[in-house]
């Protein structure tokens, strides 16, 4: 559960930012460059902050539900 709201999240985040960057201002890439480079570095670290923030806010880490592996 906990890795695939990360991936929403990440996936929400790049895509709003690219957004932001067409349509208000071209600085708003540089967040687009944040949340890339903090899935490249937690692939190598094993730590990433926003899973930090989320069990803090009480996301199981496993599957929830019937017949979900």
């Amino acid at each position: 559960m906990l890795e695939r709201l990360l991936r929403g999240i990440a996936g929400a985040f790049i895509l709003l930012s690219l957004a932001l960057t067409i349509f208000v201002d071209h600085r708003w890439i540089w967040f687009t460059a944040f949340v890339g480079f903090n899935l490249f570095q937690s692939a190598f670290t094993n730590w990433c902050g926003m899973m930090w923030v989320l069990r803090k806010l009480g996301v199981p880490d496993g599957p929830r539900g019937k017949g979900k592996a």
